[in-house]
């Protein structure tokens, strides 16, 4: 999976094959014809609402995407007006969620030699100790 480039459109319609979901079915449940679900395919982005009925609908997490999108690629702020200090009305979460997608995503760099370790942490902003906890639990589950 890339996490760099989502095509949103193009992840649901693999998801409705793989799990055998009928037309028909996607059509009453979003109150959409066939070819506006057809057309949404191939759409690089939708909007929220719709995608939390897709997700729904498939019982999977789409939006969980977007959040490993924002793990590796946003940079972290680092001056002194940083998140902390600023109040806000929104939720704040304590720590960033890694699938296990993710996880061998980064490991499987590491295990190619594509990336070094100190490169995945600078570039991912992975903690240390999060990396080396990773490396000796899922090595150990490989052998």
């Amino acid at each position: 999976m890339n996490y760099k480039s989502i095509h949103i459109g193009a992840l649901i319609k693999q998801t409705v094959i793989e799990r055998g979901i009928e037309i028909s079915r996607i059509c009453n449940f979003l109150k959409l014809t066939k070819e506006e679900v057809e057309d949404m395919y191939n759409k690089e982005s939708i909007d929220s609402e719709l995608l939390l009925k897709w997700s729904k609908l498939l019982e999977y997490d789409f939006f969980r995407l977007y959040s490993q999108h924002l793990i590796l690629y946003a940079p972290v702020k680092t001056n002194n007006f940083s998140l902390k200090s600023q109040k806000s009305t929104l939720p704040r979460f304590r720590k960033n969620v890694y699938t296990k997608e993710m996880i061998d995503y980064i490991l499987n760099k590491i295990d190619t030699g594509e990336m070094k370790i100190i490169e995945v942490i600078e570039r991912y902003h992975i903690p240390k100790t999060t990396l080396y906890k990773w490396i000796s639990k899922y090595k150990n589950l490989d052998k």
